[in-house]
């Protein structure tokens, strides 16, 4: 096979949950950036990861462009798909994100990419519900990836709040609440009574800790800053959760590396991010916990990251799955 010829084979297989590398990138960048306010932890580091996360987006997406124009029938399959499908929206998320780190530097163009993300996203979960109504999906395809066009929706608060965007920031969080409490008890029912995940797979039953993480955050920011008694709810479920994932980390280090491996970033940052919120909230909280959520969150990013690049080097990263 001539070198060409295997580049080109290789972008029919680009994969499309590596989309959520960036909200890992992104989301470990805004915890370091809330370190810096609460901890006064260096401000270049969340800064610095920001940009990462901006530059990461272009790549992936310049990249999965061009499957698109090569590779059309690919795409397509893949936006279709049961389960490959819910990755579609992991780039309106990125967005979303990406217009937090964006928000202090410039809010004009915050705003404009909140905006035009936030929207889609919502168009998206839509489609999707609508197309689940129609021709429903079997049990098996349900997996907790679904929370990211679905639940997804939580995080416009964020900045939402910051911008003004008061009606769709309340609007977006109530679609993301009520979805993630319609569809955690059939999640759980599938993960618990089910058929076992595939291994490529498994690594998305850590996207269980973000809804309860984001939905703190956002209920926060709802309530300009402030926190309550739900948010001490959402964030003691999210600590269980996080425990639940801590006594499974032996079974997912003998899983062998697949992009799926993303979905362990965005969690733990998410997560590590309302412990550091939480920590400036009162003596509630010790910051030692959250300086030890943000440790962890950095390692995990640091070695998902070195895994991804080391499998793209290699030629495994784009590879048909099995």
């Amino acid at each position: 096979m001539t070198e060409p010829h295997a580049a080109a084979s290789g972008l029919r297989h680009f994969p499309l949950p590596l989309f959520a590398a960036v909200l890992g990138i992104a989301g470990l960048g805004l915890a370091w950036r809330e370190a810096g306010r609460v901890f006064g932890a260096p401000a270049w580091a969340g800064e610095l990861l920001l940009l990462a996360a901006a530059v990461a987006f272009v790549l992936i997406a310049v990249a999965y462009l061009l499957k698109w124009r090569r590779y059309p029938a690919a795409v397509a399959a893949e936006f279709r798909h049961p389960v490959r499908g819910h990755f579609v929206p992991a780039i309106t998320v990125a967005l979303i994100l990406l217009s937090n780190g964006l928000l202090p530097h410039r809010p004009d163009l915050a705003g404009g990419l909140w905006l035009g993300a936030t929207i889609v996203h919502l168009l998206l979960a839509v489609w999707l519900i609508r197309r689940l109504l129609v021709q429903p999906a079997p049990l098996a395809a349900l997996t907790p990836a679904i929370f990211i066009p679905l639940v997804g929706n939580i995080l416009a608060p964020l900045a939402g709040m910051k911008l003004d965007y008061v009606g769709l920031s309340w609007f977006s969080f109530a679609i993301g609440l009520g979805l993630w409490i319609a569809i955690q008890p059939a999640l759980l029912h599938r993960l618990f009574w089910g058929d076992a995940l595939p291994p490529r797979l498994q690594p998305a039953v850590a996207i269980l800790l973000a809804p309860p993480s984001v939905g703190c955050l956002a209920w926060s920011a709802l309530n300009n800053g402030e926190t309550d008694a739900l948010n001490w709810i959402l964030a003691g479920l999210a600590g269980f959760i996080g425990l639940l994932l801590l006594s499974l980390l032996p079974r997912f280090f003998r899983l062998a590396f697949a992009p799926s491996w993303w979905a362990y970033t965005f969690p733990s940052a998410a997560f590590s991010l309302m412990l550091i919120h939480l920590s400036a909230a009162g003596p509630k909280l010790h910051p030692a916990v959250g300086w030890t959520a943000l440790a962890v969150a950095t390692a995990v990013v640091a070695l998902v990251a070195f895994r991804t690049i080391s499998a793209a080097t290699s030629g495994h990263l784009f590879k048909p799955e099995d």
